[in-house]
């Protein structure tokens, strides 16, 4: 249990995520166990058996179960949360769908891990990066602080009458979720204030207000709700930027769309999301001492993609490596393809060079990275897309 706040706390990633449940203090959780989520949902049920929240804990019998459930108390008018990984939310992939269009702001961490086959626990992003057109809001934390701070960021602008949308927010498997590092907690009452009291738009229990949920939807109008769940997803570039203003007031930490690394004056970027970032942090500071000219794009937000910002962020460059953690089978990474979605009617934009890494939880340390930055110049001599290139892959 954490009773200090306002105050650097030895956390592991899945305990930060799990205070910032605390201080939200939900309606309703809905949990069921598996790596590497686990312990999110064990930390929050010692929060409820010590009395620490008034939240009604479900514990129930799948990941589908538990989707299932939080989408049952969001539409009643309950401030609802899960957690999940991997084949858990592989589980889920139906009631994903049900949670978006109906327009409910359930907040789900996702402690990212491979997808079987062959069964893994460790991490890469496949499990997310699936679920990217689910029609959840995606932000991504490079270290337990931004997975804390994302979660309470995430509540605030799901819940914004705009946007009324889920989200997921990621956290890489074991690399951030079981590491202790240090992590600042904001006191309980200010979180609560930042965040309001719910007031949910159309509650199935205003009986003075009568709804459906869920309704046979043909032909006649999918369509128009489709366009309006798009409105919503677009309506959260404003939302964010408003709600992270507030939030830096109170925590003195930034909360851009992405965060710039030395990209200023940058002739090479490598863009990264989660704690990937951390590592490549390093090597740009080693090789800046050295004279190189490189950076890093650390995407927050993916899911609404800011391509208009990332492309306006890229455009000095001379070549951008996109990392990659999951497979597209058949086609290039996703965010690869988001990057080249994103430059593809520039005059002037850097060449592309994609990049797949760290499936199943293969190491990237500061070498290879450092290998990506060197390899990037020939791709300027060469003036076009390379072929994808396999990190730490063994060739035989």
């Amino acid at each position: 249990m954490v009773k200090k706040q306002n105050k650097l706390l030895p956390l592991t990633g899945n305990e930060a995520v799990a205070n910032a449940m605390r201080q939200i203090n939900p309606d309703v959780v809905a949990v069921f166990p598996i790596t590497p989520q686990t312990a999110i949902a064990q930390a929050f049920a010692q929060f409820v058996a010590d009395g620490d929240v008034d939240t009604e804990l479900v514990r129930v019998e799948s990941e589908h179960s538990a989707m299932s459930c939080v989408v049952g108390a969001a539409a009643a008018g309950a401030r609802s949360m899960t957690a999940t990984s991997s084949a858990g939310l592989a589980l889920m992939w139906e009631i994903l769908y049900v949670a978006s269009s109906t327009r409910l702001p359930i907040v789900m961490p996702v402690v990212n891990r491979a997808l079987s086959a062959p069964i893994n626990i460790h991490c890469d992003h496949s499990d997310s990066m699936g679920a990217r057109d689910a029609g959840w809001l995606q932000l991504y934390s490079e270290d337990g602080q931004e997975a804390y701070d994302n979660v309470i960021l995430a509540l605030k602008i799901a819940e914004d009458k705009d946007v009324l949308l889920p989200a997921m927010v990621c956290l890489d498997g074991f690399i951030t979720s079981h590491s202790v590092e240090a992590v600042q907690l904001l006191d309980d009452r200010t979180v609560r204030r930042f965040i309001g009291a719910y007031k949910p738009a159309h509650p199935l229990l205003n009986v003075q207000k009568p709804v459906t949920v869920g309704p046979l939807d043909f032909f006649d109008y999918y369509f128009e709700h489709k366009r309006q769940q798009i409105e919503g997803m677009e309506n959260v570039f404003k939302v964010y930027k408003k709600a992270a203003n507030e939030l830096s007031k109170l925590t003195n930490r930034k909360y851009p769309l992405f965060e710039e690394y030395k990209t200023k004056d940058a002739e090479y970027i490598i863009i990264a999301l989660n704690s990937t970032c951390g590592t490549a942090k390093a090597v740009v500071d080693e090789m800046r001492k050295q004279k190189k000219k490189v950076g890093l794009l650390k995407i927050r937000l993916f899911r609404p993609f800011p391509k208009k910002e990332i492309a306006k962020a890229i455009e000095k460059a001379n070549v951008v490596a996109v990392l990659d953690r999951s497979a597209s089978f058949g086609s290039d990474g996703p965010v690869f393809l988001e990057v080249a979605n994103a430059i593809h009617d520039m005059k002037k934009k850097p060449i592309l060079a994609p990049y797949l890494y760290g499936l199943g939880g293969r190491e990237i340390g500061m070498a290879h990275i450092r290998q990506v930055f060197e390899e990037l110049p020939k791709v300027a001599r060469e003036k076009k897309t390379p072929a994808v290139k396999y990190i730490n892959l063994r060739e035989k």
